[in-house]
């Protein structure tokens, strides 16, 4: 994890929002972004910056939109991006443009840009007929033995606004028989091994986040403030960070031993995990164990600042702020 930002829903933009901006510390210069905007930020930021990374791949959400796979493209960066079942696509170069005023009608004449061609496009879903002829990509070993994917592709067009672009649409058979759908800029001379590959590393991100929930807490933080959530964020980021320096150190001072993975009868052992290092750090690092004395005055302390929050709420409202009694006493003179 490199970066983030929390996304905040549209009506939060609204005025009546501000008082909660405000409680919340948002910060006051925020838009409105959908995801797939923040999502293009968040990338053109991290290549602002010169951070290495061959390809931007994601889910459905991100591929979907358009203007999202555009901007990647209009920047130069390669994406491989799934798509729903439904979107759709043209088979053969549409024209676009502007279609020329017909005379004697009424009204306004076209000035909006749109496809021109007698040519529909068609959902994705359409093109994976039964007699396909998938080709089957081996794409990465892993502890299960190796990850294959029955894959098949072709050039396709979309349309957006007044542009037209060709892409690669990739489908990708599952174990379970679902067919996902996937487009990508890449040039028109890219193997189909090469997509495919792309296409399955984006598993590796999904590892991360499901890692820093399930074994770095990102999940259990239950707090108001949106600063909060920025700092236990970052703090993620740094423990990830950490553990993939160990992990890579361990891995280039303990080699696997592959003898012992021949006598296994398995192609290569398994490397160190997330959960394995946090077992290591729990040994290394133990938490302090409190004796039964010191157990009951840290309970005491909490109950004692309970109580304090609890009567400063109380006289928060006993006693209103100045300014509304001042606007209390102008509504009830005369």
């Amino acid at each position: 994890m490199v970066d983030a930002e929390l996304y905040l829903p549209e009506d939060w933009f609204r005025s009546d929002y501000r008082r909660l901006w405000k409680e919340l510390h948002i910060p006051a210069n925020r838009v409105f972004q959908t995801k797939p905007q923040i999502g293009l930020a968040l990338v053109r930021r991290a290549h602002e910056q010169n951070l290495p990374f061959e390809v931007v791949a994601c889910d459905s959400v991100y591929g979907r939109d358009g203007a999202f796979r555009a901007g990647l493209a209009a920047d130069g960066i390669t994406y491989v991006a799934d798509v729903p079942k439904d979107y759709h696509v043209y088979l053969s170069p549409p024209k676009v443009g502007v279609p020329p005023a017909v005379p004697g009608q009424r009204g306004r004449a076209p000035s909006v840009p749109r496809v021109l061609s007698a040519e529909a496009a068609v959902e994705v879903q359409s093109l994976a007929v039964a007699d396909l002829p998938w080709e089957t990509v081996r794409v990465r070993s892993c502890e299960r033995g190796q990850v294959e994917m029955p894959c098949w592709r072709r050039r396709v067009w979309v349309v957006e606004g007044a542009l037209v672009r060709e892409e690669w649409l990739l489908l990708h058979r599952e174990a379970d028989g679902d067919i996902r759908y996937t487009l990508s800029n890449a040039s028109g001379q890219t193997p189909l091994a090469t997509l495919a590959g792309w296409r399955a590393g984006r598993y590796f991100a999904e590892r991360t986040f499901q890692d820093s929930k399930s074994e770095l807490g990102w999940d259990e933080l239950m707090a108001r403030k949106y600063r909060a959530w920025m700092h236990h964020t970052a703090l993620d980021a740094l423990a990830l960070w950490f553990i993939a320096r160990a992990r890579l150190r361990w891995a280039q001072e303990h080699p696997r031993d592959r003898e012992l993975a021949q006598e296994l009868e398995v192609e290569t052992l398994p490397a160190l995990s997330v959960a394995n290092v946090r077992l290591l750090l729990a040994v290394v690092i133990p938490l302090p164990r409190l004796t039964l004395e010191q157990a009951i005055r840290l309970v005491v302390q909490h109950l004692f600042e309970r109580s304090r929050s609890t009567r400063s709420r109380l006289n928060k409202r006993r006693d209103p702020p100045a300014h509304s009694q001042n606007r209390a006493a102008t509504v009830r003179s005369p």
